[in-house]
């Protein structure tokens, strides 16, 4: 906005308003810009009393009769610029409610912009999971029905003999599964989590929960010569496996 009123006073408009030599649509712009903008009302009453000041220095001693003319045109002018000023007030008006209002509605298009890029990512989002959960039923339906997928028990060792859990492995299409169904039960404060080193690699597959009865399968990352582990962490999990509470592994 400041740079706007800059290069409005930096251009000779208002010289030429005071003069009396702008056009219509200058002068429409002119009133409009000393009706709104306070630093353009002040430069051009500076301009105003500078001019009045040049023109009483340069001042001619007038002919008889003049005076009354110019009184009587005076009287006139003042009549027809109380109508301009009523005008210019309205106009200024009129177009600071056209400024709110424009400014009310950008502001609207804007936060609906924004909604709708919001909801677009939503729907993103949702189409991606939508995608990446199909392509898991897939290919569990996959591993179960295959005959060449191989099954696994795996069976906790003493700090969890009642753990039970059945890895599939399909080695033609590279996919692994395990499906816990058995849990023994462990202090609140602690939780069961699995882990798969794949070609050297330690990945963190998250807390798991006993599946019961449901054939809940979460997935493994399949490599030649991955090891799956199931640990004992602290409740919410750990960023790195507690190698001494390793309660059963599968090699795959």
């Amino acid at each position: 906005m400041k740079d706007k009123i800059k290069i409005f006073l930096d251009s000779d408009l208002l010289e030429k308003y005071l003069l009396g030599t702008t056009t219509e649509l200058e002068s429409l712009q002119v009133e409009r810009y000393i009706a709104m903008y306070p630093e353009v009302r002040e430069t051009y009453s500076e301009l105003q009393d500078n001019l009045e000041i040049f023109a009483k220095l340069h001042a001619i001693e007038a002919p008889q009769g003049l005076k009354d003319k110019i009184n009587s045109r005076i009287k006139a002018e003042r009549k027809g610029r109380k109508r301009f000023y009523s005008y210019a007030i309205a106009a200024s008006i009129t177009a600071i409610m056209f400024i709110g209002i424009s400014t009310f509605f950008w502001n609207q298009n804007q936060s609906l912009q924004e909604e709708n890029s919001v909801v677009s990512n939503k729907i993103k989002l949702l189409e991606e999971n939508m995608k990446e959960q199909l392509e898991d039923v897939r290919n569990q339906f996959i591993v179960l029905n295959n005959p060449q997928t191989k099954k696994y028990n795996v069976k906790g060792n003493k700090k969890a003999k009642d753990l039970k859990a059945v890895a599939y492995i399909n080695p033609v299409k590279k996919l692994s599964y395990i499906n816990v169904s058995k849990l023994p039960h462990i202090p609140e404060s602690q939780c069961f989590q699995m882990w798969a080193e794949v070609n050297g690699k330690m990945i963190n597959l998250g807390i798991i929960e006993e599946a019961g009865d449901q054939q809940k399968l979460l997935a493994l990352p399949y490599a030649e010569n991955a090891v799956g582990y199931i640990t004992i962490e602290q409740k919410g999990g750990n960023h790195a496996p507690n190698v001494e509470n390793i309660v059963a592994n599968i090699a795959y």
